[in-house]
C-alpha cells in the first residue's frame, strides 16, 4: 500500500502545479488517486485528466496506473492490462508491475503474470506483497511448493499477512497436508476474524476431513459477512468471495444429502456475475452440480444418517422451512469409484469392434483392486447422460473417481464431446445438444477435495470436416486436427487441481481401434492399472511405452496433470 501513497502524493503534487481547467485540480486529482473512490468515478476523474495532455513521461503514468486501478474494482481485467501496460511505457515502477500481474493472475495467464511479478521484485525493494502476489500465480499453476516457498516469504515480511497465511493454508491442503492447512487457516481467522475468505477455506478442509456440519457452519458464517461488508480490497475481484462461499457451503449441504438447501446455495451461485477464472469454475462447478440435485432421482438414499458433530449455526434464511431430505452417511476416506464406458456399436458412422472389450478390461482391473465400477456398453444418448449424472451424484463422497470411455470423440468449437451410439452427425445440425459435453464431466468433478483420473481412448478429430469414416480401422469419426488440450474449462477457469487427464494419442492424431480384442492403448492400460505399488503418472509412462512400441510410434498416448502429490490405485 505505501507504493500507492507515493503515487498519490506525487499525483497530488503535479496536479497542483498543472494549469487550470474546466474542472479543478482539486476535485480531478483526489477523486482519481484515492483508493476508496467508487470505480466509475475514479475512471472518470483519471479519463479527464487525461485528455487534459497536460502531463507527460512519469506523471501520466502514474494517472494511467490509477486508471487502471478503477478497471480492476470493476473486475474489467483486459482494460487494466491496457493502462497498467501504458504506465509501465512511459516509467516503469514496480506498483505498474504488480497491479498487471495481477490483473493477468485474474484472467486465468499465470505465466505471463510471475513474468510481471519477477520484473517488479527486481525493481525493488523486496515486497511481501508482491511475494504473495507470485505465490498466487504458482498456485494457480499447481505449483504448490514455490508457492508455499512465496508465503513464507510474504509472511516473513509481515508476520501479520492474513491472507498469505490463508494462502500458504490452501496450498499445503492442496498437497494433501490438511492439518497443516488448518493451522494456517486458523491463524488467518485469529488474525482478523471479520474477513470470509479464510472461513471458507476451511469450509473446504472439514467437507475434506468428513466433518460436514463444521463445513456448513463456516460457509454460513463466511456470507454472512461477505454480505454484510462486501471485500474492500482493490484486488479481490467483486462478487468471487460470496460466489465461492455459496459454492462451498452448496457442496457440504449436497455432500450431507441436504439437497434443498444445495439447490438454493447452488441458484444464489449462478445468480451473480462473475469476473475472474476462479469465480468462473465455481459456477461451472454449481451448474452441474445444481443439475444433478434438481432431478427427481437426486437424492441417493444411504443406510445411517451423518454421525453428531459440532452443533451448526443457525439456518439462514434460504434454509428455513426447506424440505429435508434423508441425511446420507459421509462416505469412507478410501472410496473408489469408476465410471467406465465403452460405445462401439454406433448406428450412422462407422462402427467399432473393441469399445466393449476395452471397457470390460478396464472395468475388471478397476474392481480387483477395490473399486466400486459402473459400467455401461454401447449407450444411447439417454442411457449415457443417466450413467454419467449418477455416476457425478456418487462421486460427491468419494475421495478417488476414476472415468474411462472408448469409443468415439469429437470437437466442436473448442469443446470436447464423447459419441453415444445413436447419433447421427450432420454438418449444420444441433450435433453438440446430441452428445456428452466433456467440460461438464470436468466441472462436476472439480470441487478441491477429491482426485480425478480421466482417461479417453476416443479418437479426437474435428466433426465438420469431410469423412473418413471409412477409411480404415481406427477410432475417427472425421479427418482434420485433433481436439485441443482440455487444460481448461470453457469457461476460462483452469483444470482443477487433483485431477488427471489421459488420452490415448496425441493432439492431432487418432486412436486406432487395434486388430487384436483390444485397441492397443487399452490393452496396455488394463495390463498395469493393477500393478501394486505403480503410482498413477508412472503407470501412464509404462503404458505410453507399450503403446508407442506396439503401434511402432503411429499413436503417442498424451496426459496432462494437476494432481497434487502421488496417486496409487492398486497399493503398494
Amino acid at each position: 500500500m505505501r507504493r500507492l501513497l507515493v503515487a498519490l502524493s506525487l499525483l497530488a503534487a503535479i496536479l497542483g502545479s498543472a494549469p487550470a481547467a474546466a474542472q479543478a485540480r482539486n476535485q480531478l486529482g483526489p477523486l482519481c488517486t484515492t483508493d476508496t473512490t467508487p470505480a466509475d468515478k475514479m475512471i472518470d476523474a483519471c479519463t479527464k485528466i487525461i485528455a487534459l495532455k497536460a502531463f507527460r513521461g512519469e506523471q501520466l503514468a502514474t494517472i494511467h496506473f490509477w486508471r487502471a486501478v478503477g478497471w480492476n474494482k470493476k473486475g474489467d481485467y483486459a482494460k487494466v492490462v491496457t493502462d497498467a501496460t501504458e504506465a509501465i511505457r512511459l516509467q516503469p515502477s514496480q506498483a505498474a508491475y504488480n497491479l498487471r500481474g495481477s490483473a493477468y493472475y485474474d484472467k486465468g495467464d499465470y505465466d505471463i503474470a510471475i513474468a510481471d511479478f519477477d520484473d517488479a521484485l527486481k525493481l525493488g525493494p523486496p515486497s511481501g506483497t508482491i511475494f504473495h502476489n507470485r505465490g498466487n500465480a504458482w498456485r494457480g499453476k499447481h505449483d504448490y511448493a514455490k508457492a508455499i516457498a512465496d508465503y513464507d516469504m510474504a509472511i516473513k515480511a509481515d508476520p501479520k499477512a492474513t491472507f498469505s497465511f490463508q494462502n500458504r493454508g490452501i496450498s499445503k491442503q492442496a498437497l494433501g497436508d490438511l492439518d497443516g492447512a488448518l493451522a494456517d487457516i486458523n491463524q488467518a481467522i485469529r488474525l482478523d476474524p471479520s474477513l470470509p475468505q479464510p472461513l471458507i477455506n476451511r469450509t473446504a478442509i472439514w467437507r475434506a476431513k468428513g466433518d460436514l456440519d463444521r463445513a456448513i457452519a463456516d460457509g454460513s458464517e463466511a456470507i454472512r459477512l461477505a454480505r454484510e461488508k462486501p471485500p474492500a480490497n482493490i484486488m479481490t475481484p467483486p462478487n468471487s468471495v460470496l460466489i465461492s462461499g455459496y459454492t462451498h457451503r452448496a457442496l457440504a449441504f449436497e455432500a450431507r444429502g441436504d439437497y434443498a438447501s444445495a439447490r438454493e446455495d447452488y441458484k444464489a451461485t449462478l445468480a451473480i456475475a462473475a469476473s475472474d477464472a476462479g469465480s468462473k469454475a465455481n459456477q461451472a462447478t454449481a451448474k452441474v452440480r445444481l443439475s444433478l440435485v434438481t432431478e427427481t432421482s437426486a437424492p441417493i438414499p444411504r443406510d445411517a444418517p451423518s454421525p453428531a458433530t459440532q452443533p451448526t449455526a443457525a439456518p439462514t434464511p434460504q434454509q428455513t422451512g426447506a424440505a429435508q431430505l434423508p441425511s446420507p452417511a459421509p462416505a469412507p476416506r478410501d472410496t473408489r469409484v469408476a465410471l467406465i464406458i465403452g460405445n462401439g456399436a454406433y448406428a450412422h458412422v462407422k462402427a467399432l469392434a473393441n469399445p466393449a472389450n476395452d471397457a470390460r478390461a478396464v472395468a475388471k482391473s478397476l474392481r480387483d483392486i477395490g473399486f466400486t465400477v459402473s459400467e455401461g456398453i454401447d449407450l444411447d444418448r439417454a442411457a449415457m447422460q443417466k450413467m454419467t449424472r449418477d455416476f457425478l451424484r456418487e462421486a460427491a463422497r468419494a475421495q478417488v473417481a476414476v472415468v474411462y470411455y472408448a469409443g468415439h470423440g469429437v470437437q466442436v468449437d473448442g469443446r470436447n464431446y464423447l459419441i453415444p451410439i445413436d447419433v447421427e452427425l450432420k454438418p449444420g445440425t444441433a450435433m453438440t445438444e446430441a452428445m456428452i459435453d466433456m467440460d461438464t464431466i470436468m466441472a462436476g468433478l472439480d470441487d478441491q477435495v477429491r482426485t480425478n483420473i480421466l482417461i479417453f481412448d476416443a479418437c479426437r478429430n474435428n466433426p465438420m470436416a469431410p469423412k473418413v469414416a471409412s477409411a480404415g480401422t481406427n477410432r475417427s469419426i472425421e479427418g482434420a486436427s485433433g481436439l485441443a488440450a482440455p487444460t481448461s474449462l470453457s469457461t476460462g477457469a483452469t483444470l482443477g487441481a487433483g485431477t488427471l487427464i489421459a488420452f490415448a494419442t496425441a493432439p492431432g492424431q487418432v486412436a486406432l481401434d487395434g486388430e487384436g480384442a483390444n485397441s492397443p492403448f487399452s490393452a496396455a492400460l488394463s495390463r498395469h492399472l493393477g500393478t501394486p505399488g505403480l503410482e498413477v503418472q508412472q503407470m501412464l509412462t509404462r503404458v505410453r511405452a507399450e503403446v508407442v512400441s506396439s503401434t511402432k510410434s503411429k499413436q503417442v498416448p498424451w496426459s496432462n496433470s494437476s494432481l497434487l502429490g502421488e496417486v496409487y490405485l492398486a497399493e503398494k
